[in-house]
């Protein structure tokens, strides 16, 4: 008897006009501003000739407008669909949701924090096998001066909103939870700049010796920080490394949510 061959399932078929018309909207959308039928056609590898009923067809729906110029955009109705799914959106419940995948991919900790007023609050937590000794807890607030997650706020808030916070703790006036070392103003502001600029913050063995952390922000559609997704876990064990999988996985995550949530990165 001959080996049974077992065939792959096919995967559904689907209607390629229909995503042939989605990829000239993601490109309409991706350009930023109203494009010329030559240089849209141009960036779908496509002739303006095939390119042309698409748009006639999607003028005819109010999904694309043409300016007074003749140029292309998305129109009304694309507006409607975009804000219906905004409505429908809420940046807290997407995370707790795809958080456990997170956690259980990496074996560490997940801590999702929202800006309280008592600074970055702790609202979810999502513990790993290997469970750290610390005091992140739901309802726990992290320090701004001495935290990825507090790096990350103060780096993607108005300085008017987190500057009470950072001035207490630097004063003193705060006392921190941990006995840690004095901080720079100069070092903190330096590491601020960073999180700005590369989207993150890694803090190694700080505030707690032998806990280590990474921290991204999470967007909404108005490039306004919702929360911040923190991977917390044993200095030994994560990887810090800027080209390491676990900062490489968290920005995947995070870059996911914002664009779900509606950001368009670099607009």
């Amino acid at each position: 008897m001959g080996e049974e061959v077992t065939s792959k399932p096919r995967a559904p078929r689907g209607v390629q006009s229909i995503e042939t018309g989605g990829a000239i909207l993601m490109a309409l959308a991706q350009a930023g501003g109203p494009l010329k039928l030559r240089d849209l056609a141009e960036a779908l590898g496509m002739a303006a000739a095939q390119l042309h009923p698409y748009l006639v067809s999607f003028r005819n729906i109010n999904m694309v407008e043409q300016t007074e110029t003749g140029q292309y955009q998305l129109g009304p109705f694309a507006l409607r669909l975009g804000l219906t799914r905004l409505r429908n959106q809420n940046a807290y419940r997407e995370t707790i949701r795809r958080v456990p995948d997170l956690a259980e991919e990496l074996g560490l900790m997940v801590a999702i924090s929202v800006w309280g007023l008592h600074g970055p609050t702790i609202v979810y937590i999502e513990e790993a096998a290997a469970r750290i000794h610390s005091n992140v807890a739901v309802g726990g607030t992290f320090m701004l001066t001495a935290t990825a997650t507090g790096k990350v706020f103060t780096a993607f808030l108005p300085r008017s909103t987190t500057d009470p916070l950072v001035q207490a703790e630097l004063s003193g006036a705060q006392p921190p939870l941990y006995a840690i070392p004095a901080i720079s103003e100069a070092a903190f502001r330096a590491d601020v700049r960073d999180a700005g600029r590369l989207g993150y913050s890694i803090t190694r063995d700080a505030p707690i010796p032998g806990v280590s952390a990474i921290a991204a922000p999470v967007f909404d559609h108005t490039g306004t920080i919702q929360l911040a997704v923190t991977i917390i876990g044993p200095t030994n064990y994560i990887d810090l490394s800027k080209d390491g999988a676990t900062l490489s996985r968290l920005l995947v995550f995070t870059k996911a949510l914002s664009s779900d949530l509606g950001h368009i990165e670099d607009a």
